[in-house]
């Protein structure tokens, strides 16, 4: 099906420094199979059509969800108007009317929808609201700039992410954009960070360590919120972000391990016993998160609310750092290795556990969905 897009209008109001006809054809290059038409008279006598009101702001998600419709026209609930219509070429002439509002949507033969008729559930960000859509003015800049950042925030992470780096992270990501800094080159800077943290952790500089560890953790929430806000999400950024994440964090407790010497074993565990309990108990989780969405549409963090609030504490990166730096203001740095060794072994008991109740789930009673996709979760509140 050949699909042809056109924006109409131009919106002098800039969010995060993009105009909405470039923050617009940004997200349609992310949905893919669109081509952009620069005026009405590019559009085709035939096949579907997108029209979308550049005084408007939308998600990849409402575009998306939009143009699984047939012959729609999509209304705002704020102001009441015509952000974007997908019709047939047929309709083309009555759908651009009602979008100038020459043409009343009850009086056409298009089929009025609101965000909410659209699919909710954003399984990449882990939440459940609604596709975003509203009214761009300027009065209503920061606010739209600051519901931007909030919707690029996965509504299930480990509780530094959640709770300490949102404020500053917005203020890094303003700067960012404002510098026309890349998400790529974000990464990179959090690169040489994790490289840094393992010479350090080794040399047994554990504050000067922490701090490249700490600020890379920043960095990694900065590069993805400024990927999401300025529309620059690539596949080879998300490889490159989620090679990094994935790979280094059993290198900084094995490092940190190796810099303290030898010291007596822990319930009969010495130190090369406990290295290989960090990486067969750290590719053992990942490996159970990566098996669960072959039960259903969810993963192991999003089937119940339990699975949410545990992602707050498991052995992941930043839970882990928050025990090595508590170890080094007690100066006691061996209990902080001790310590993330035997949480990620009981972390990813955990997750077995929940892997083996899902298969029993799936078995007796089908695919599995997430307690975030339930029609009374998505919807939030009134």
């Amino acid at each position: 099906m050949t699909i042809t897009a056109l924006v109409l209008g131009e919106n002098p109001v800039k969010l995060w420094g993009l105009s909405a006809t470039t923050r617009l054809k940004r997200q349609l290059k992310e949905v893919g199979g669109v081509t952009v038409a620069e005026s009405p008279a590019g559009l085709p006598g035939s096949g579907q059509v997108l029209l979308l009101n550049s005084h408007y702001l939308f998600e990849v998600r409402t575009l998306a969800g939009l143009m699984e419709k047939e012959n729609v026209l999509l209304i705002c609930q704020r102001d009441g108007g015509v952000a974007a219509a997908f019709v047939d070429s047929q309709h083309v002439g009555v759908a651009t009317d009602c979008l100038a509002g020459k043409v009343q949507p009850s009086a056409s033969p298009l089929t009025s929808i609101t965000p909410e008729n659209l699919a909710a559930f954003n399984e990449a960000l882990r939440s459940a609201r609604a596709p975003l859509l509203e009214p761009v003015v300027a009065e209503q800049k920061t606010q739209l700039e600051n519901r931007l950042y909030g919707n690029a925030y996965r509504g299930i992470t480990d509780l530094v992410t959640k709770f300490l780096w949102p404020r500053p992270a917005k203020k890094a990501v303003h700067l960012a954009a404002a510098l026309g800094v890349s998400p790529n080159m974000v990464t990179t800077i959090g690169l040489v960070l994790v490289l840094a943290a393992c010479y350090l952790f080794l040399e047994g500089w554990y504050f000067a360590g922490l701090a490249a560890a700490w600020m890379m953790t920043f960095l990694d929430t900065v590069d993805g919120k400024l990927a999401r806000v300025t529309v620059q999400s690539s596949k080879f950024g998300h490889l490159y972000d989620h090679v990094i994440d994935l790979f280094h964090p059993p290198f900084w407790y094995i490092y940190w391990g190796m810099s303290l010497g030898e010291f007596e074993p822990v319930l009969g565990f010495g130190q090369a016993q406990m290295y290989w309990m960090i990486v067969l108990g750290y590719v053992a989780g990942r490996v159970v998160e990566g098996l669960f969405p072959l039960l259903g549409d969810c993963t192991i963090f999003t089937w119940k609310p339990f699975d949410a609030w545990f992602r707050l504490v498991t052995a992941r990166r930043n839970p882990c750092l928050i025990i090595l730096t508590l170890s080094a203001l007690a100066a006691r740095p061996d209990w902080g290795f001790v310590a993330v060794t035997f949480w990620t072994v009981l972390t990813t008991l955990v997750l077995l556990l929940r892997l083996v109740q899902g298969l029993a789930a799936r078995l007796s009673g089908g695919p599995l969905q997430s307690w975030l996709s339930a029609a009374d979760v998505a919807q939030g509140p009134n």
